[in-house]
C-alpha cells in the first residue's frame, strides 16, 4: 500500500507563494506520473500540474508561468511551487499518483489526504 502525505498548505495573501510537498512511502520511481489536483469549495476537481517519470511537466492554462511542479527522487518527495497566488487558487491541494499496466484497466493509482491553501487578504 502506498501512502502520500501531503504539507505545507496554509493561509497566504494575494500574491504571495507557498511550496506544497507530497512524501511517497515508496519510491517515486515506481510511478509513471505524478499529480497535483485541486479542488475548489462548489467546484470540480481540477488537474493543476504533472510530472513524468522522465522530468516532463505539464500545468493547466490556470496555473502556467505561476506554479511549477518537480521531484526529488532521493527523497521520494513531489514539489508544487505556487507563485503569485490569487484568491481563485483557494482550494484543496492532492496529490496523486499513477502506476500504469498494459492493459489501462490494470492501473493502479494513490491519492493523498490533501492539504488546504488559502489565499485571502
Amino acid at each position: 500500500q502506498v501512502q502520500l502525505v501531503e504539507s505545507g498548505g496554509g493561509l497566504v495573501q494575494p500574491g504571495g507563494s507557498l511550496r506544497l510537498s507530497c512524501v511517497s512511502s515508496r519510491s517515486i520511481s515506481n510511478f509513471d506520473t505524478m499529480d497535483w489536483y485541486r479542488q475548489a469549495p462548489g467546484k470540480q476537481r481540477e488537474l493543476v500540474a504533472t510530472i513524468n517519470r522522465s522530468g516532463a511537466t505539464n500545468n493547466a492554462d490556470s496555473v502556467k508561468g505561476r506554479f511549477a511542479i518537480s521531484r526529488d527522487n532521493a527523497k521520494n518527495t513531489v514539489y508544487l511551487q505556487m507563485n503569485s497566488l490569487k484568491p481563485e487558487d483557494t482550494a484543496v491541494y492532492t496529490c496523486h499518483a499513477i502506476s500504469r499496466a498494459l492493459s489501462p484497466k490494470y492501473d493502479r493509482e494513490w491519492w493523498g489526504q490533501g492539504t488546504l491553501v488559502t489565499v485571502s487578504s
